[in-house]
C-alpha cells in the first residue's frame, strides 16, 4: 500500500482537489493510511490520471512492426517517460507475413504480463484496407481490399487483441466489413481515405464509430463535400483522433476541431515512431527511410510519416496554444480514450476501484512520475 500525502490530484467528478491518495495495484481512497508507504512529490506538482495512447507505432529506437517482445517493451517503457501508463501497439500497412509477425509478438508481449512501461491494452490495425490516394506512409504495394476472413486470421494471431481497424470506407465490400469489426467489438475507424461525405454515413450506418489523425491522409472539407474531414467535424457520434503537435493540424484547425466536437470525442494520439525519444537523424517506418528533424519525422519526399510527439506535450499544446481548458485537456487523453474502448471503468480517470494508473506533472507539463497499477514505472532524475 502506498500514498500520496496532501497533494493537488485531479479526482473524477470534483476536479483538482488537495488530498491523500491511496492505492495498491488499485485506487483504495483518498483517505490517510498510516500504515501505508508515502511516496514524496514536488510542490506544486499534480496528480492526473495516467495517459492512454491508442495510436503510437513506436518509440525509443523500436517499432511495433518489428515484430519481436523486445521492441515493445522498449516502446513501453519509452513511453512512460512522457506520463503514458497503457497503449495500443499501432501496426501499418505491410505483407501478411510481417503483420501477423508484429501480432504474435504482442499477443506473446501481453501473455508475458511484463511490469516494466507502459501497458499493452492491444492493437491498433493501421491499414492494410486504405486508399491509395490517402496512403501517407503506408507503402502502396501492401494496400489490400477490405476482407473480413484476412482480418479474422489477423485477430487469431494476436489472440484478440486488435481493439481499432483503420480503413477506408469507400473501397468495395467495406460496408460489409465494418458490420463484422462492429459484431466483434472491434473499433471500426476511418482514415487514410478518399470517403465522401455519402461514403462516410453509410459506414456510420455500418457501426463506424471512429476517425483516425483527424484531417490528416482523408479527404478534407469542400462546399460541395465536406468529405471525411467535414462529416468528422459535423457528426457527433465520431469519435476523432487527432495529432496535437501543431504541425499534421494547424492551430487554427485544432480549435476548429475542439470547436465543433463534444468534450468526450476528441481523442488525443502521438502517432510516434521509432524515432521518438531520440535525437534528430535518420529512421526507419515499414522499410522506408525516416528523417527527424525540429520535431518533424518526414519521408524523403516530404511526405509526414508519424510523429515524434510526446503526449505531455500533446496536453500542453491544447492548453497552452489552442486555448483548452486545462482539465478538458487531460481527458483528451485519458478519460476519453478510455471511454472509446469501453475501459472507462477500469482507467481513464482517478476513482476508488480504478487502476492506480497516475501522470504527475509539474506546472510545465513535465513529467515528475508515471504510475502503473501501483508500480512507479517512470520518475524524473
Amino acid at each position: 500500500m502506498r500514498k500520496f500525502c496532501d497533494v493537488k490530484v485531479y479526482a473524477e467528478g470534483k476536479g483538482i482537489i488537495n488530498t491523500d491518495l491511496v492505492f495498491g495495484e488499485k485506487i483504495l481512497g483518498f483517505e490517510d493510511e498510516t500504515a501505508a508507504e508515502k511516496i514524496e512529490i514536488p510542490s506544486g506538482a499534480t496528480v492526473y490520471p495516467a495517459f492512454i495512447d491508442t495510436h503510437v507505432h513506436g518509440a525509443g529506437g523500436a517499432d511495433a512492426m518489428d515484430g519481436n517482445v523486445s521492441a515493445l517493451s522498449v516502446i513501453a517503457e519509452t513511453l512512460a517517460k512522457e506520463g503514458t501508463a497503457s497503449f495500443l501497439a499501432t501496426t501499418m500497412t505491410q505483407s501478411v507475413e510481417n503483420i501477423t509477425r508484429a501480432l504474435s509478438a504482442v499477443k506473446d508481449y501481453m501473455a508475458a504480463g511484463s511490469e516494466k512501461g507502459a501497458e499493452v491494452l492491444g492493437v491498433h490495425l493501421e491499414g492494410p484496407f486504405i486508399a491509395e490516394k490517402y496512403k501517407g506512409a503506408q507503402p502502396l504495394e501492401y494496400i489490400a481490399a477490405p476482407d473480413a476472413e484476412v482480418f479474422f486470421k489477423y485477430q487469431n494471431a494476436s489472440g484478440g487483441a486488435i481493439k481499432i481497424v483503420t480503413l477506408a470506407p469507400e473501397n468495395e465490400g467495406a460496408e460489409k466489413f465494418i458490420s463484422a469489426l462492429a459484431a466483434d467489438g472491434v473499433i471500426a475507424s476511418i482514415g487514410h481515405t478518399s470517403a465522401k461525405f455519402a461514403d462516410i454515413e453509410k459506414a456510420v450506418a455500418a457501426g463506424a464509430t471512429n476517425v483516425t489523425h483527424t484531417y490528416n491522409a482523408q479527404t478534407p472539407l469542400h462546399h460541395r463535400d465536406i468529405g471525411t474531414v467535414g462529416a468528422a467535424l459535423l457528426l457527433d457520434c465520431l469519435q476523432t483522433e487527432v495529432i496535437a503537435d501543431t504541425i499534421h493540424v494547424s492551430v487554427p484547425a485544432l480549435k476548429l476541431l475542439v470547436k465543433n466536437k463534444p468534450d468526450d470525442k476528441i481523442n488525443l494520439i502521438t502517432d510516434a515512431m521509432r524515432a521518438k525519444g531520440l535525437p534528430d537523424g535518420e529512421s526507419e517506418l515499414g522499410g522506408q527511410k525516416v528523417f527527424a528533424k525540429n520535431g518533424e519525422a518526414r519521408l524523403a519526399d516530404g511526405t509526414l510519416a508519424g510523429s515524434v510527439l510526446k503526449m505531455n506535450i500533446a496536453v500542453k499544446n491544447m492548453v497552452e496554444k489552442v486555448g483548452v481548458p486545462l482539465l478538458k485537456a487531460v481527458d483528451f487523453a485519458t478519460a476519453n480514450p478510455a471511454k472509446s474502448l469501453g475501459i472507462f471503468d477500469k482507467k481513464g480517470s482517478i476513482k476508488k476501484g480504478k487502476d492506480a494508473d497516475f501522470a504527475v506533472l509539474d506546472e510545465e507539463f513535465n513529467v515528475i512520475m508515471t504510475v502503473r497499477a501501483g508500480k512507479i514505472i517512470y520518475k524524473a532524475k
